[in-house]
């Protein structure tokens, strides 16, 4: 009986990755400030539409835009998802994944998306450290290589203030004693806060950045569903950025309603907070654009009730109106389905064309038909806000079986001015840099 089921999913999860509707738009049409927002297209079963993950061939790599070129800044890590710049300019790279979750699983679905979304590189066990990159000869290659933070739990964000390193696992911040040019730190951690974790954990990954003075730290914490289906008790402190004062680990929610915000940064002309959110799924490959957004303190940005603004979820219930009408619209949507997590200002930046904006790591879609994302783009900016159409920066991580070589994750800017980008699948960091 158990293998007469086994087999069954195992054919439900062949059925699933093969259908489902179609976009009727372009990912331009869901890109900008006033982004198209067609009628919702939910269907029976989700579209599913994987890039299965194949890994670079030998000596294959992206393709940087006109006036840039890209090799390898460090390559044979172990998923490789978020980066950070020490001030003496080595890079800290989190190799991690998705920490123990079995109730994220359960079920008949549950179990297809596991085994559907492991097609996509995701299913390999977090390697749970951060390694240190050193590049002492600025050739752009990292010759030096050693385990900075080991014995973690699916590590991400980290960030500096002062001699304290700052690093978010996936259920809690943790602080680290520092010295500048340390190859690696043996000391416990002391904790700061807890953050939402369990067996549930749907979107594990956790960012963390400082207030430009070091008093605040704001925190990253993703929703436990796609709509709210959980349960909404499952939902509390989540879909949110928290402010947090290290020194005493108190926090607030700083604002709401992000259904899974990831990178963050300050913009340089404002100083205001801007962060990269993934939006829902599963009413059409055209719905809904993800997007990069300021914060204001207090904002709640629609999730699960509403989206882009005021648009009514109706899968969502109960429904809140009240929450609704305060719904704040984002600034500008980076297209459908684009899974953008990474995001990095230019600031310092020495590429060509390529430097007063913002670079978005788009790790691709799997709900949507065609593909979208798999990509690293740059949306420019002029006092304070985005000026324009995004502009590819690096392309090419889909082979022509339409397979991923590679998924762009963390983007940052190195002590140079050129532009790292963590590559989870290729299990590289790419250097992108001018000609």
């Amino acid at each position: 009986m158990l293998k007469r089921q086994h087999a069954v999913v195992i054919v439900l999860a062949a059925g699933l990755a093969a259908c489902g509707e179609s976009s009727t738009l372009q990912v331009a049409d869901g890109t900008g400030p006033s982004p198209k927002l067609p009628e919702p297209n939910k269907t029976l079963i989700p579209t599913v539409n994987i890039a299965p993950a194949v890994g670079w061939s030998q000596g294959a790599k992206p393709i940087a835009a006109e006036g840039l070129q890209v090799s390898a800044f460090a390559e044979d890590l172990d998923h490789p998802r978020w980066l950070y710049v020490l001030p003496n300019g080595d890079v800290l790279v989190a190799e991690t994944n998705a920490p123990p979750k079995p109730d994220d699983s359960k079920g008949i679905r549950g179990w297809v998306m596991e085994k559907v979304m492991g097609k996509a590189g995701a299913g390999v066990p977090s390697a749970n450290r951060i390694t240190l990159l050193r590049d002492a000869n600025h050739d752009g290659i990292a010759e030096t290589r050693s385990v900075f933070l080991q014995n973690l739990n699916s590590p991400f964000g980290m960030a500096l203030v002062g001699n304290d390193l700052y690093v978010a696992d996936s259920d809690k911040l943790l602080r680290f004693p520092y010295q500048a040019g340390a190859d690696s730190i043996s000391a416990q951690p002391t904790k700061v806060v807890d953050l939402p974790g369990g067996p549930l954990n749907h979107h594990w990954t956790k960012n963390v950045i400082a207030s430009p003075d070091g008093k605040k730290l704001y925190v990253t914490v993703g929703s436990n569903s796609n709509v709210g289906e959980n349960g909404m008790d499952k939902e509390e402190g989540r879909a949110a950025i928290w402010e947090v004062d290290p020194a005493t680990g108190s926090h607030r929610i700083f604002a709401s309603g992000l259904r899974n915000p990831n990178g963050m940064d300050w913009e340089p002309a404002t100083g205001k907070l801007w962060t990269a959110v993934n939006e829902r799924d599963e009413i059409g490959s055209d719905l809904v654009p993800d997007y990069i957004t300021s914060v204001k303190d207090g904002g709640f940005y629609g999730w699960p009730y509403s989206y882009y603004g005021q648009h009514v979820d109706v899968r969502v219930d109960p429904q809140n109106p009240e929450l609704v009408a305060k719904a704040i619209a984002p600034d500008f949507a980076v297209g459908p389905h684009t899974a953008s997590l990474g995001l990095s200002f230019a600031d310092g930046s020495k590429l060509p064309n390529f430097t007063e904006g913002a670079f978005i790591g788009q790790h691709g879609s799997w709900n949507r038909k065609p593909h979208s994302g798999y990509k690293v783009i740059f949306v420019p900016f002029a006092d304070g806000k985005p000026t324009g159409m995004p502009m590819d920066v690096l392309t090419g991580f889909l082979n022509a079986d339409e397979k991923a070589m590679g998924r762009p994750v963390g983007v940052v800017i190195d002590k140079q001015g050129d532009l790292l980008v963590a590559d989870d699948v290729g299990n590289k960091v790419w250097r992108v840099s001018a000609k």
